[in-house]
């Protein structure tokens, strides 16, 4: 959640940036409201605690008389004290939920519009000409299962639509993936991490997908349960209701996770292969860091994911993700998008997102500098979403025979292979 205090300090900021998240600027009028009535009713309810005890104090001392009329008062002000605590209460319960609707505040330079406004940063590689190699480039799905790497239909069988079997040399690329994707956030200082895939409510809601993104998440009712969309929910809260110490910062962690998405609202979109389905596994960074580092650390990791897909041999941009398409805990987001042949365009590979103290405040992870204690900085960054890194490899690297060639960077996870051969009938 947003700070408070900067609410009331810099209303007009916070309208602002609900606007450009294309969000209900309302709902800042009525934070505000809540956030008064929370403030004076607790300064009510302070002075009349105050009153009952200097009352209390006075009763031993009475005489028979003024006792009577003493014992009358405590009465009423027990009964005020009562109903001063009840709206304090109140007050309080009501600013959380108003304050939980709130996003985070848009970085002031973040493109303002929707999904089609971002702005292209850099482009990196160079996209193939197929044409001139002399051959049409089948799509990963049809390369997939001529390797035998890739099996829908089964998934389909089994689980439903969206799900699917990495067979053969696709479980081994997989595992040759991720294990390279460790070993570079390794290298980076990173710490490697198995985290949990089911979470309690507060581990969701605190990281602010329980917001916009709802309707995208798997919810076990019966043990009110969520299943992660991302290790980015258990890495955040790791450290809840923590307090850590400045020197130790930054903290960063590697985490390796099953995820699982519902892809609401995404019927007829991108319904063939693995582009977009229910469940995946992915390699995700995420950093603990002082406030004022945050933004330094949302371009190490940018660059950290740009060293990836370069090491990939793909052809990739990076965009300025525009204001209406941040996630709620957000400020400013960054995605590397590679270059699907098949597709004729960029699609997202990795995002790297800052969330300020969002899901810090939250989650309350705060930091001890001296005798200061404050909330700190959390950011992520996929480093490998692993169905779609191998969409982008079998149809950026493919031969005109079928085969597929392995970048260099992934050879000594595969045994030294080069070539990804399709498979006898």
């Amino acid at each position: 959640m947003i700070d408070l205090r900067l609410l009331r300090e810099d209303p007009d900021r916070v309208r602002a940036s609900q606007r450009a998240r294309g969000e209900d600027v309302a709902l800042v009028d009525a934070l505000l409201s809540a956030d008064e009535r929370r403030r004076s009713s607790g300064v009510r309810f302070d002075e009349l605690r105050s009153e009952q005890k200097s009352l209390g104090k006075l009763i031993p001392k009475a005489t028979p008389e003024e006792r009577a009329e003493l014992l009358k008062k405590a009465e009423q002000l027990k009964a005020d004290v009562k109903e001063a605590e009840a709206a304090q209460n109140d007050a309080d319960e009501e600013t959380k939920r108003l304050a939980s609707q709130l996003g985070n505040l848009v970085h002031p330079d973040v493109p303002v519009g929707g999904e089609e406004d971002f702005v292209v940063l850099e482009t990196h590689g160079t996209i193939r000409d197929f044409g001139a190699e002399g051959f049409e480039p089948k799509d990963h799905l049809e390369l997939g299962e001529a390797l035998g790497a890739i099996d829908v239909e089964r998934g389909a069988k089994v689980s439903g639509s969206r799900f699917y079997y990495l067979t053969g040399v696709g479980a081994l690329l997989e595992l040759a993936l991720v294990n390279a994707a460790i070993a570079q956030a390794t290298e980076a200082g990173f710490t490697p991490m198995l985290t949990p895939a089911l979470v309690r409510p507060r581990a969701m809601e605190g990281t602010g997908f329980l917001g916009q993104a709802a309707e995208n998440v798997y919810h076990l009712e019966k043990d009110d349960y969520y299943l992660v969309g991302t290790s980015e929910v258990p890495l955040a809260a790791y450290h809840m209701d923590e307090i850590l110490d400045a020197d130790k910062l930054p903290l960063r962690y590697a985490g390796f996770s099953p995820c699982f998405r519902r892809e609401a609202g995404t019927y007829g979109k991108d319904t063939r292969g693995i582009f977009r389905v229910h469940q995946f596994d992915k390699v995700e960074m995420f950093s603990y860091v002082a406030p004022e580092d945050a933004e330094n650390e949302h371009r190490r990791l940018l660059d950290w994911e740009k060293q990836w897909l370069t090491g990939l041999e793909l052809p990739f941009q990076v965009i300025d993700v525009a204001s209406g398409d941040l996630g709620a805990s957000a400020s400013r987001k960054y995605d590397c998008e590679a270059w699907i042949p098949t597709q004729g365009k960029y699609r997202e590979l990795t995002s790297a997102s800052n969330c300020d103290g969002f899901q810090a405040r939250r989650l309350s992870v705060r930091m001890r500098d001296g005798k200061k204690v404050q909330p700190l900085a959390t950011l992520n960054g996929t480093l490998c979403a692993v169905p779609r890194t191998i969409v982008a490899i079998l149809e950026n690297h493919q031969l005109a025979d079928g085969s597929v060639r392995v970048p260099e960077v992934l050879r000594p996870y595969l045994g030294g292979r080069e070539l990804l051969e399709p498979v006898a009938k």
